[in-house]
């Protein structure tokens, strides 16, 4: 029998409760019930996330495109098997038909599948050169931890697509997924984490959108953003320096 689980932060290959121990209310949209909680994380908790961030970056940039590549096809056959799971949770936190909820879980394992076998095409160029005797090669190289910010409406197809390029081609990637549908994204995360992602290349946190958003965004551990929201929010980040 399926059940609604309380959601906890992904911090450096760990399932915790926020420091503090707070909590925000899950509801069924149809109903109103309570139907479960999420940690509530703090700037105490965004700190671990972006030291851990740090960290599995400098190893997820090591690791070949071919292991990439294979832990995140991984990832896809488990989210497939754990289908029926993810889309009883995401029907209760969310509201839309169970059947509408599956076809996100299972087109969310395809784009997985797309972007791992893109991480094994991270081609740079020969570039024709002038003179002789000269060569000319474009190498590329991940930029760096990544945050991302995702809305309630598609709480798994918003974010994986996020989640899987940067993967791909070897960042690190920290997500404030919604408070309003968390539990289906962490079960996305999970997925990863199941397959083999090593600690620190992952994390998950739940709180104050503007405080987690404000906080992130001005780390100079971020290297990359990846939004989906509003304009007004996103107009706030327009004078953010060059380097996020």
């Amino acid at each position: 029998m399926n059940t609604y689980p309380d959601v906890k932060l992904f911090i450096n290959g760990e399932w915790r409760d926020a420091l503090a121990g707070e909590t925000i209310p899950v509801s069924d949209p149809a109903t109103e019930e309570v139907i479960g909680k999420i940690a509530h994380a703090r700037k105490a908790d965004l700190d671990l996330a972006l030291e851990a961030a740090d960290k599995g970056f400098k190893i997820w940039r090591d690791t070949s495109a071919y292991d990439r590549s294979k832990i995140m096809r991984k990832a896809a056959d488990l989210l497939r098997s754990r289908a029926d799971t993810i889309a009883y949770m995401m029907t209760r936190e969310q509201g839309k038909p169970l059947a509408q909820s599956k076809m996100e879980v299972m087109g969310a394992a395809d784009t997985i599948d797309w972007f791992a076998e893109e991480a094994r095409r991270t081609y740079g160029q020969i570039i024709p050169a002038r003179f002789g005797g000269v060569q000319q090669m474009a190498i590329k190289f991940p930029v760096g931890p990544v945050a991302a910010f995702t809305p309630w409406n598609f709480p798994i197809n918003q974010v994986v697509r996020k989640l899987s390029a940067a993967l791909a081609v070897g960042c690190s990637f920290i997500v404030k997924a919604p408070e309003e549908t968390p539990a289906s994204p962490a079960e996305l995360i999970r997925a990863f984490a199941d397959a083999g992602v090593p600690a620190g290349v992952l994390g998950l946190v739940y709180g104050v959108p503007a405080e987690i958003s404000e906080y992130l965004t001005a780390s100079p551990i971020i290297r990359k953003i990846s939004f989906t929201g509003s304009t007004p929010v996103a107009s706030i980040w327009r004078h953010l320096p060059a380097n996020t």
